[in-house]
């Protein structure tokens, strides 16, 4: 018995003294790495999957690591199999990764695509050749293809692949299968179950036509899904909240035209119940409740009642109230089907202006931009003056876009101010050539840049100085130009320029040119604003005009100032302008009055004054209309020695720019002997023009009403023989500068000129 207790003790020291021999030394095989190789990549580096798992050697052995380790080289998406194999070596243990790639794509061709070209296909395409084989971005791909194919109107579009692999060099060519079947065009739109908007008014909204003239017709599901929301969000803003708009599709028996049906459940119409409002509103209710447009009984809108928030909330930030907290709630009378409303307004304190900060401007100077601002450090927010700063920097012409935002600060009551602006370019060199009805042919050489700096050598950009040398070639004409304006000399509000000159206009009777006239001369300019809107500039101009080639029928009142005569101008000039762009103006005023004195005080050859009006309205309508009503007046004489102010200062009507429907300077008196225009003392024009959008901000069209007439003497002012015009046009903005085509009608009898229509045609290069 002692024997056997003996025996069986020593058995169960040695079982266990064996598996803690064997625990000790697997434990001490598998503590260490001693080293981590990879097997079977080719083009995935060793390095980069080393890189991509946490054992390392060196490290202890974790399986747990190496099996997050196994699934972090699956996630990659670069192999099809992955495998950890663990050997012991040396004094620990050897892993090694064995991978088997997915081929690399050597090419991506099509099969059976007409109607799309393969380039278009692959643009389309996230898999590229010299990429992974990718079967998740394979499968997007292909949808991406379907969703072009029905775009395009081929709802039935069939799309497979196949994948030939070579296993030698591991890459494998995509082959996408395509049926394009037939493309579906649109035979019918049909709308049902309507009842209070009209199916002309529906189908109006529409996209989704048949073919008609330009229209092709195709079926295209984004465009058809953007309709249905259309339609569904018209109701809802007419106050019928719950309406649905349910499609079905009928086809032919050649699947080829595709019938559309609309059924509308139109649902309950809701309305506005009662309109409340409360809260620490600062200005009296009734000031605010003005801004309400939804009042009681009116058709419910959600539209309606986001633009009622954001004209109180533009109404407070106006006045300076930037941290204005407006809420609205609503509460549905289900007896009744009205939604009351009951607006809770909590002003906040006035906030005031810190820092301005001023980004994106890489040329132009601080200062410049500073110097248009209406709003400093220290005031209150001010609406009105963030607009018209807005406005005044888009009048220099040197930025494309303008932006103005607020960063709050520590204190809660004050925020900056960043104006960020994207420019465009200012400087430029133009040539080529042009016709218009006043000038026939003309070739030009310009060199301009309207942000010049005279002393940023050798950029000479970014002080908002104005530079243009220009020449002029052409049939009848021959200018050359040059003219420069500093608009803060010495860094004070007022400006001071000059020009130069020498123009040459040949005898042409086909514009209302009886003679050759050239004048060479230059004048100064001095400016200042007085207010936002009011600018008044003075100038004196030396120039000697010369007039030859006349014809043998001249004219007395042409004969009289053959040869060369200089003469001395000063004027005076004041303007007020509040239109919104100067370059393309939506709304707002122009009004300018000029005065000019020849001779008399400032001496040379003639003695003449002369006055000058002219008012501009401008008015949007319907969003995108614009009207503009021009009225043009002046009146001149001569007195001390000169007995006639000199044709060629006298006023012209008729043509492009004043009356249309008649030709160049050709209203207004005449020689009894040559039936040439000779101009009058005083003469009044009035234009009314509307342009409308054609396509986008491309073509616009234009009709128009003009007026007017020019009289012999000043005395004769507005006494009678207006002459009138009707017509319409287009306006094409074009790489090489802006195209003008107008076509004008006649409604009065001219001496004795045929009534006809009459074309006036022109395109330039844009300043």
């Amino acid at each position: 018995m002692k024997i056997e207790r003996i025996l069986r003790a020593t058995i169960v020291f040695c079982i266990i003294i064996s598996f803690l021999s064997t625990s000790i030394c697997f434990a001490q095989k598998e503590m260490v790495i001693i080293a981590v190789r990879v097997k079977g990549n080719k083009a995935i580096s060793e390095a980069t999957i080393l890189s991509k798992i946490k054992s390392k050697a060196g490290q202890k052995f974790n399986q747990d690591i190496l099996n997050d380790d196994l699934k972090r080289l699956y996630a990659l998406g670069y192999f099809t199999d992955v495998s950890m194999d663990v050997e012991d070596y040396k004094e620990g243990v050897m892993i090694t990764v064995i991978v088997e790639e997915k081929p690399i794509v050597e090419d991506v061709v099509f099969e059976g695509n007409k109607k799309v070209g393969s380039k278009t296909l692959k643009n389309k395409m996230q898999i590229k050749a010299g990429e992974m084989l990718n079967y998740s971005k394979l499968s997007q791909d292909i949808n991406e293809l379907k969703d072009l194919y029905r775009k395009k109107g081929f709802q039935n579009i069939a799309i497979d692949y196949r994948i030939k692999t070579n296993k030698e060099e591991n890459t494998a060519t995509i082959k996408v299968l395509i049926n394009e079947r037939l493309r579906m065009r649109i035979k019918k739109v049909t709308v049902g179950g309507n009842v209070a908007v009209k199916t002309g008014v529906i189908l109006d909204m529409m996209q989704t036509r048949p073919a008609w003239l330009l229209r092709r017709g195709y079926f295209d599901e984004e465009i058809f899904n953007a309709d249905l929301e259309k339609i569904t969000r018209h109701y809802q803003n007419l106050g019928y909240l719950d309406a649905k708009v349910t499609p079905s599709f009928d086809f032919d028996k050649t699947n080829k035209l595709i019938y559309v049906n609309l059924h509308v459940e139109e649902g309950t119409l809701y309305k506005t119940g009662n309109v409340t409002m409360s809260g620490k509103t600062v200005f009296p209710l009734e000031e605010v409740e003005k801004l309400i447009y939804m009042k009681k009984g009116d058709p419910f809108s959600y539209s309606v009642l986001s633009k009622d928030m954001n004209d109180i909330r533009q109404f407070y930030f106006l006045k300076g109230y930037m941290n204005v907290d407006i809420k609205a709630d609503r509460k549905i009378d289900p007896s009744t089907n009205t939604i009351d409303l009951h607006y809770r307004i909590n002003a906040g304190d006035v906030v005031y202006v810190g820092m301005i900060d001023i980004k994106g401007n890489t040329k132009t100077k601080d200062v410049v931009i500073r110097r248009e601002l209406r709003i400093y450090p220290g005031e209150r927010f001010d609406g009105d003056k963030i607009k018209r700063s807005k406005e005044r920097l888009y009048n220099l012409g040197f930025f494309e876009d303008v932006y103005f935002d607020t960063q709050g600060t520590s204190d809660e009551d004050v925020r900056n101010l960043t104006i960020s602006v994207k420019e465009t370019k200012t400087g430029e060199f133009a040539f080529g050539g042009g016709y218009s009805s006043v000038d026939e042919f003309l070739g030009f050489v310009q060199i301009t840049q309207k942000n010049f700096d005279l002393l940023n050598f050798p950029y000479f950009t970014g002080d908002g100085q104005f530079l243009s040398v220009r020449a002029n070639l052409g049939t009848i004409r021959m200018d050359f130009d040059l003219s420069w304006t500093e608009p803060w000399i010495f860094d004070y509000p007022l400006s001071f320029g000059f020009d130069a000159y020498h123009r040459t206009h040949a005898r042409q009777s086909q514009v209302g040119y009886g003679y050759q006239e050239t004048r060479t001369g230059g004048d100064l300019r001095l400016g200042k604003e007085f207010g936002e809107y009011l600018a008044s500039d003075i100038m004196y101009k030396l120039e000697n005009v010369n007039i030859t080639d006349l014809p043998d029928d001249a004219t007395q009142d042409l004969v009289e100032e053959r040869g060369d005569n200089w003469i001395s101008i000063a004027t005076l000039g004041i303007k007020y302008d509040t239109r919104d762009n100067i370059f393309s103006p939506r709304k707002g005023f122009l009004t300018q009055l000029v005065l000019e004195n020849a001779g008399g005080p400032v001496g040379f050859d003639k003695d003449f004054w002369k006055a000058f009006f002219l008012v501009s309205y401008y008015y949007t309508f319907f969003d995108k209309f614009v009207l503009e009503l021009k009225g043009r007046t002046g009146v001149a004489d001569a007195y001390w020695n000169t007995d006639n102010v000199p044709i060629y200062e006298r006023f012209y009507a008729g043509g492009a720019y004043t009356i249309r429907g008649y030709r160049e300077r050709r209203v207004g008196p005449r020689d009894p002997g040559s039936n040439a225009p000779i101009g009058g003392e005083s003469m009044g024009v009035g234009n009314a023009e509307v342009t409308f959008p054609i396509y986008e901000k491309i073509i616009k069209g234009a009709v128009f009403y003009d007026i007017g007439s020019v009289w012999r003497r000043w005395e004769d002012y507005f006494t009678g023989d207006f002459k009138s015009g009707v017509g319409a046009g287009v306006r094409v903005k074009t790489p090489i500068g802006p195209l003008k085509l107008d076509c004008g009608y006649p409604l009065n009898d001219n001496h004795n000129d045929e009534k006809k229509l009459e074309w006036y045609f022109s395109v330039s290069h844009g300043f």
